[in-house]
């Protein structure tokens, strides 16, 4: 078994089809599966070996793809990094996991001063130089067909989002890819004729895994943006009539912002987002505009993106869905046991696409599983038609007074107001309460905060301890490079700020 086969499986079926769109460049699935060949050669040309981790840090390019899938021909391990990351930051996750090759852009490059010089590290390639990329590939054959691997070995490593603690390498074996990729494909309908447009990083599991591994294993076309543009995406949109829209929540807020964008997006078929759970309010003033829906799956890193989705035959607005084919999803409480329908309790999850582990790390491998279902750490209840609901993330649960609260409700029903564009509530320290639930919202151009009526309003549709005490104006609020709002920024700030008043 071997991811890459996918590659090779399209470009026999399609050879003259369009793979990738980049610019003004069209990219054929014959054209990709060749210069990937030439990755895979040139890797093994230098002496390595299946297993071996080769790293791949750059922005979001047509090379980017050519290497991965490449680097799974060769039956190496694909390590992908952020091209963000800052350089302290690269060097800590690249030092843990001593990947062989570090494939990069020059830009970066600037940034890393010595780090050629570490023992393990024993080549680093960009686009320029004495070792570039473009010789790496262009003496090397491009006739290396997919070597095949256990389909328990590891296919790629993911890093972590880091939202607790340090990043954790995430190992997805080659069955845990392959499993995604066809449930993915599968539940969204795909075919060869989708254009999907990815502006997402593809060093992250959604832009990698879900959006362009899924695209190649059913022969489809991905628009590739080295970020999101709104401009940009928009027009690519247009150009290349795309069919089928990925993007996280703060996406959509802007894009419901933008005057007749229901002409502009009448391509679409489908639509997606991602990173984190959609407020309804959104969801249905989307399908108002546009009359698409906006489905949503649930999944995390370390079960290789989807394990349950919200699909075409029964949406239901506000769940995730329900669990995908060969995954199981059950809801236990904190000593592990599994609760009555619908109570809430952690989401836990078994199946052919769960992660073999993290990275150097069997103890918190070890704490991330009960027995064979892994802890997502993510509060949820489902339904008795199966539907499964994200309540909140256990580790933003606010506990105040010795009430439980979980910001989402609360988020909801701002969302409904129609001042605000974008929110979030964390729990901040209160000598009284415990902890005093705080509301954090950008407002919609032309709109103020009046907190008085906010609260005499969210009194209506929350319990008295749910309403928050204090609500904060923001321009923007922290996001990580996926889109999801890093909420430990805030509440790291705003201790920060008690601290120097002597809280």
């Amino acid at each position: 078994m071997n991811l890459a086969k996918n590659l090779e499986n399209s470009a026999n079926y399609f050879p003259d089809r369009t793979a990738i769109i980049e610019d003004n460049r069209n990219i054929t699935f014959k054209e990709l599966n060749l210069d990937a060949s030439r990755v895979a050669s040139a890797l093994a040309g230098l002496g390595f070996q299946p297993g071996d981790y080769i790293c791949i840090c750059a922005p979001n390019s047509y090379e980017w793809v050519a290497t991965y899938y490449g680097i799974l021909k060769a039956g190496c391990v694909a390590l992908t990094l952020a091209k963000d990351l800052r350089p302290s930051e690269l060097i800590q996750l690249i030092d843990d996991a001593r990947p062989k090759i570090l494939f990069t852009s020059d830009e970066k490059l600037q940034d890393l001063g010595d780090i050629a010089n570490l023992g393990y590290l024993e080549y680093v390639i960009s686009n320029q130089g004495d070792m570039s990329y473009q010789k790496l590939v262009e003496d090397s054959s491009s006739d290396f067909k997919a070597l095949d691997r256990d389909r328990t070995d590891t296919g790629a490593i993911l890093y972590s989002g880091g939202t607790t603690g340090l990043p954790k390498g995430i190992m997805l074996t080659h069955e845990n890819l392959m499993t995604s990729v066809h449930n993915i494909a599968h539940f969204e309908r795909s075919t060869h004729t989708d254009q999907a447009l990815c502006f997402l990083p593809l060093h992250h599991g959604f832009a990698q895994i879900h959006i362009t591994g899924s695209s190649i294993y059913t022969g489809g076309c991905v628009v590739i943006q080295d970020s999101f543009d709104l401009d940009k995406a928009i027009g690519a949109i247009e150009r290349y009539r795309v069919t089928k829209f990925y993007a996280v929540p703060t996406i959509y807020v802007r894009l419901l912002a933008v005057k007749n964008i229901e002409e502009k997006l009448r391509s679409l078929r489908y639509c997606f987002s991602a990173a984190a759970s959609m407020a309804v309010e959104l969801v249905r003033e989307w399908k108002s505009r546009t009359n698409l829906n906006i489905y949503e799956a649930y999944g995390t890193t370390e079960t290789a993106a989807m394990v349950t989705y919200n699909h075409y035959y029964r949406h239901v607005i506000g769940s995730v869905g329900t669990p995908v084919n060969t995954i199981e999803v059950q809801i236990r409480d904190p000593e592990g046991n599994v609760v009555e329908q619908g109570e809430e309790g952690e989401i836990c999850i078994c199946g052919p696409s769960i992660m073999k582990g993290y990275l150097n790390k069997p103890e918190e491998t070890k704490s991330a599983f009960w027995d064979k279902w892994f802890r997502s750490g993510d509060i949820g209840m489902i339904d008795g038609d199966g539907y499964l609901y994200i309540v909140d993330r256990l580790k933003d649960l606010i506990i105040t007074g010795g009430e439980n609260v979980y910001p989402r409700e609360i988020e909801e029903v701002l969302y409904t107001r129609p001042e605000v564009e974008e929110c979030a509530v964390i729990g901040l320290p209160d000598r009284e309460y415990g902890e005093r639930v705080t509301a954090y919202i950008v407002l919609k151009e032309g709109y103020k905060l009046d907190p008085v009526d906010l609260k005499s309003n969210l009194k209506l549709h929350l319990s008295s301890f749910k309403v928050p005490k204090e609500y904060i104006k923001i321009d923007e609020l922290p996001k990580n490079i996926s889109g999801k709002i890093l909420k430990r920024e805030l509440r790291k700030s705003a201790i920060d700020k008690l601290k120097s008043e002597g809280f």
